[in-house]
């Protein structure tokens, strides 16, 4: 036993959201907010989307939320206990909640895999048969073990973004932050990384992510937040997500999936079927032409 703690120790019913923002606002100019008063609660064990045009505040939010900036009015709590922007108080935030950033050059500076991941293992004090078990697991998590070695600059882009994620995983933060971790990838490599989050997810970790993707939010999250006009709507619906003012006013396009949804409705034989993903949609056709009967419904 390494008497390092779970990765995500059970919250009780009742227990504070981890993170949480109570009447927030910040400006980098004093007459130019970036939030107005804003609030945001994220309970244990969300897979949260964050919408946003580009420039909409969702960088600056992820800041606020590890300390990263200090608020100009407003409190930021995690886990119920606000936010102190000193050394001891950034320390035991960044044990709890991590912040990966969009640009994995930003984050990465070791001349190794293994040093990069080993980085914050380090800064605690672990002793050195702790900082590997965390360097191996965050590894094997990111599906990376075999990059252990192998120096940073040589990585292809979505590499290096699985060792930056690897880097904040080693801490075992409660809170996963992800600043559009899927800007820059292929659409393999998109679904290959969604697959690594969930497996985060169902081991106990919070995830939040940033994207003006809405299709991404739409079928991945379970809970969508809108950052447009310095203004947070927490809750937004998958129906909202295929169209309307609030997207319109964020100018970001409808999801795909609520919007073929509607079509298929007015299909006798497929109404009520939900494909979130094209595949999914295919699938759905290439069995409904198939045998000619009603396809059953999705989740």
């Amino acid at each position: 036993m390494s008497g390092d703690p779970p990765l995500s120790e059970p919250r009780e019913v009742g227990d504070p959201p981890l993170l949480e923002l109570r009447g927030v606002s910040f400006g980098y100019e004093a007459d130019r907010p970036v939030l107005t008063d804003v609030d945001l609660r994220v309970p244990a064990g969300r897979r949260m989307a964050v919408l946003g045009p580009n420039g909409g505040g969702k960088t600056t939010l992820f800041r606020l939320m590890v300390g990263a900036s200090a608020v100009d009015s407003g409190t930021v709590l995690v886990g119920g206990v606000p936010l102190r922007r000193t050394r001891a108080g950034l320390l035991d935030v960044r044990q709890q909640v991590q912040l990966v950033l969009q640009d994995p050059d930003d984050q990465l500076f070791a001349a190794t895999v293994f040093q990069d991941v080993s980085f914050g293992p380090v800064n605690l004090g672990l002793d050195d048969a702790r900082v590997r078990q965390r360097c191996a697991e965050a590894l094997a998590a990111l599906e990376i073990t075999d990059l252990a070695d192998r120096p940073t600059h040589l990585l292809s882009y979505g590499q290096r973004k699985r060792v930056a994620i690897a880097g904040a995983v080693a801490l075992r933060p409660r809170v996963l932050i992800l600043d559009e971790p899927t800007a820059g990838l292929d659409p393999s490599g998109v679904e290959a990384l969604l697959r690594t989050l969930d497996a985060l997810h169902r081991a106990g970790t919070t995830l939040l992510l940033a994207t003006h993707d809405v299709d991404l939010a739409y079928r991945w999250a379970d809970e969508r937040v809108l950052v447009a006009g310095g203004r947070i709507r927490q809750g937004v619906s998958g129906a909202e997500l295929g169209g309307g003012d609030l997207l319109d006013g964020a100018a970001l396009t409808p999801a795909w999936a609520p919007v073929v949804h509607r079509l298929l409705d007015r299909v006798p034989d497929l109404a009520g079927a939900r494909p979130r993903t094209p595949a999914e949609l295919a699938r759905l056709l290439d069995a409904a032409v198939g045998t000619g009967r009603k396809v059953p419904e999705g989740p």
